[in-house]
Formats: C-alpha cells, structure tokens, sequence
C-alpha cells in the first residue's frame, strides 16, 4: 500500500477492495469469491446465514463447481465453515476474535501515530481527503463505504510509519475490520458522527505535531469501539 498515492485511492473501497482491477476477465470461481465475500463484509451475508451452492450459482450465473472453489477459499480465510451436501454457514465474529482484532490495532496504530509525527504535508491532505469521504458517504447512509474509507483512514497512518512488517500485520486486520466496523454502525447510528469528530481530533493532532494528543486520542477511539462492539459487561 503505497503512501504516496493521491486522495482518491487511499481510501480502500470495500467494493474496490474485493473487485481488484486485472487485465483479464475474472474467472467464475473468483466472481463467485468476490460477491460472497462482499456479501459477508457489507452484512448482506450475516453471520448464522448458510448458503448453498445452488443458490450461489444461481446468483453469480455459473455452474456449481467453481462456486465450491471459492467456499473453499472463503473457509481458508475464516469467514464460512463447509457443511457437505449442506452449504456453507457464515462464521460469526467471536468474541475472542473481536478481542484479537482490537488488541493488534491498539498495538499498531497508537505506534505509527507517533511516528507519524512530524507528519507530512501529503499525509495530511490524504487524511483530510478520507474523512471528507467519511463524511460523504455517512450523509448518504452507505455504512460499508463510509467503514472502508475509515480503515483507510487508519491505514494511511500505519503506512506512515515506513514499517512493511507492520503494514502487512495490519493489512491481514482489514476484512475483519471492514465486518466489525459496519456491524458496529448499524447497531449504533449514533457512533457515526462520533467517529468522523474522533478522526478529526486525530488529524488536528497530527497537524498540530502533538503526538502525546494523537495517541491518547487512538487509544480512546479504539477503547470505545471495543466497548460496543463487546457489548455491556464483556
């Protein structure tokens, strides 16, 4: 993930994300992969949802041999669980894994935040150009785009830093990120508008080189978001 990329690609679509650009046509099993897997980032596929191969090659328009290629991929990734003759179930978040997930981020962003400062001229416009999106896609009501800018947000910090070890730890986060961050949002409207005010507070301590403000206000962001996504008493 290139830092030096303008505004308009720093931000990840999750639709981009799982329809990666190729020279040639995708295969039927890889248009089988990408519309399971978006169906499972953007909810349309919950968790507890078992899906069939008949009703996937009826979707997609393929037969069911490549739709079994992509289950099978999808299991590897952890998202669906393979019943033969039956289907494939979608994997719930745990909670262990929402722990996992929230841990690592807290470990990676509240360091590259730091690093970040002095930050760049061009870090900032990028950063001031995602959450503009954010807020864009937020007026709109599309809670998986507005999520995927938000990661983008986030992952533009973590490039910063320089660290390719760190961004590929945190590039392994982002489908899980993408899930949790839309489930969040729709169970909570309210963190909307909560989130985009906590972003800025982040750029406007990235602009003002206070790394102290910047990562006390990325520890408490990602601490709220653990709380609700935990749930009361967990």
């Amino acid at each position: 993930m290139p830092s030096a990329a303008p505004p308009a690609q720093s931000a990840t679509p999750a639709a981009t994300a799982a329809h990666p650009a190729t020279a040639t046509p995708a295969t039927a099993a890889e248009r089988v992969y990408r519309h399971v897997k978006q169906g499972v980032l953007d909810r349309r596929y919950e968790g507890g949802t078992l899906l069939t191969e008949g009703e996937l090659a009826e979707a997609v328009g393929v037969s069911r041999t490549p739709v079994r290629e992509a289950l099978l991929r999808l299991e590897t990734e952890g998202l669906l669980k393979l019943y033969p003759k039956k289907g494939a179930l979608v994997l719930p978040v745990s909670a262990q894994e929402i722990t996992d997930v929230l841990e690592t981020r807290l470990l990676v962003e509240e360091f590259t935040v730091r690093r970040a400062v002095p930050a760049p001229p061009g870090l900032l416009e990028r950063l001031a150009a995602l959450l503009e999106e954010q807020r864009r896609h937020a007026a709109g009501g599309d809670l998986a785009a507005m999520m995927a800018a938000d990661r983008g947000f986030h992952a533009e910090i973590v490039r910063s830093a320089g660290n390719q070890i760190l961004c590929r730890l945190y590039d392994q986060l982002r489908d899980r990120q993408l899930r949790m961050g839309v489930a969040l949002l729709h169970a909570h409207p309210d963190r909307v508008e909560r989130t985009l005010a906590e972003h800025a507070e982040i750029l406007d301590a990235l602009r003002a080189e206070d790394a102290d403000t910047a990562a006390a206000v990325v520890r408490g962001h990602i601490g709220r978001v653990g709380e609700l996504v935990r749930g009361p008493g967990r």
